[in-house]
Parts: C-alpha cells; structure tokens; sequence
C-alpha cells in the first residue's frame, strides 16, 4: 500500500510540473535528493551498525534480562488478568526492555509473540482484551532510556552533539507512556469498550 502512495506523489509531482510548466525544476529535484538521500543512508549504516553492536553487547551481558527483572513487579500490576509464571508475561516484559535500550530489531518479534501468548489467554478471541490494549499503549509510546535511532539520525545528518536528546527523549517518552497507560486503564472501565458476554447459541 505504501509503494502505491508514494507512486501517486511521485506521478502527480510529474503531472504538475508539467502542468506548471517547471519539469526541469521537478527533474532537477529528484536527482538532487536521490543524492542527499544516498548520502545520508550511507552516512547512517555506520552510525547504526556501532550502536546497534553496542546494543547487542548490552543484550548479551544480560542488562536486557536484568531491566527486564525489575520491571516485573509493575508488570504485575500494570497486566491483572495475567498470571505471573504465563509466558505472555515474560514476552511483554523482555518486549519493554529491549524498547527502552532502543534494540528495535529484538523487541518486536518478542512484541509479535507476547501478542500470541496474549491471545491464548483471551477468552473472547479476535477482540483484544484489556491486557491486549494496555500492552499496545505501552509498546507504541515506550519509554526511551537510550534513543538508537535517533541519535544515529542526528550523527548522520552532521549534529555535533547527537546525543544531547537522550535527556529529553526520556521526559518525553517517561510522558507519553503514562499517557498512553492512564488512557487506556480510564477506557477500559467504560462500558462501551467492554466485551459484551458471547450468548450460547440454543
């Protein structure tokens, strides 16, 4: 879908410029951005591939399994309805570790399965559950303790300092997490977001 969209922009950029009568102009652009897009690419898998390794050492020494250990009791809390020992438990809980050291690339598969687990445990299956929903907020507003991705961005594009945003990257993250986990807990109290009891059929 996404090939199809930016498709469209490309072939309406086309059409206009004609239109307007600046073709070159359109032409000119493109490659000019081709370039700039080459370029900063090329200046990214560096940056990526040292944070990414060091994210990697810090998953192998067990940092991720010991943030994971200490977020477990407000796991708890924050997922009722799943048992401690369940797997799901352990796949959210590794999921929001690895998000907040920024290793994109180990979280979501561990998302993808705590989704399943969650799933096994739903007694309603095909409607996501509260657990469903509370771990979705978690995971999309995810408290950034180190911000891979975007101080590789910054390095890339030329920033001296890139990594002066982890500071506020965590205030921000720390708020859209509990944003996300305060919205949903009040919406599920709502009775027009509860699961309505499946009637037997006679």
């Amino acid at each position: 879908m996404l090939n199809v969209i930016w498709l469209l922009l490309i072939v309406l950029a086309v059409i206009m410029g004609a239109i307007n009568g600046t073709t070159t102009e359109v032409v000119t652009a493109v490659t000019d951005y081709a370039k700039i897009a080459f370029e900063l690419a090329l200046g990214l898998t560096g940056v990526m591939a040292l944070w990414l390794g060091l994210m990697k050492v810090a998953e192998e020494s067990g940092l991720v399994n010991l943030l994971s250990r200490l977020i477990r009791p407000i796991m708890s809390r924050l997922f009722p309805d799943v048992p401690v020992d369940h797997p799901a438990m352990g796949s959210m809980t590794l999921n929001i570790a690895a998000n907040m050291l920024g290793l994109n690339n180990a979280a979501t598969p561990l998302g993808l399965r705590a989704m399943d687990d969650l799933e096994k445990l739903n007694p309603t299956p095909g409607t996501a559950t509260n657990a469903m929903c509370t771990f979705l907020a978690i995971n999309t507003s995810s408290v950034q303790l180190i911000p891979a991705t975007a101080i590789a961005y910054l390095a890339a594009g030329g920033s001296t300092h890139p990594t002066e945003i982890i500071t506020t990257t965590l205030i921000a993250t720390s708020f859209s997490t509990l944003a996300g986990i305060v919205s949903v807990k009040f919406l599920e109290k709502l009775p027009l977001f509860q699961v309505q009891p499946v009637e037997e059929e006679n």
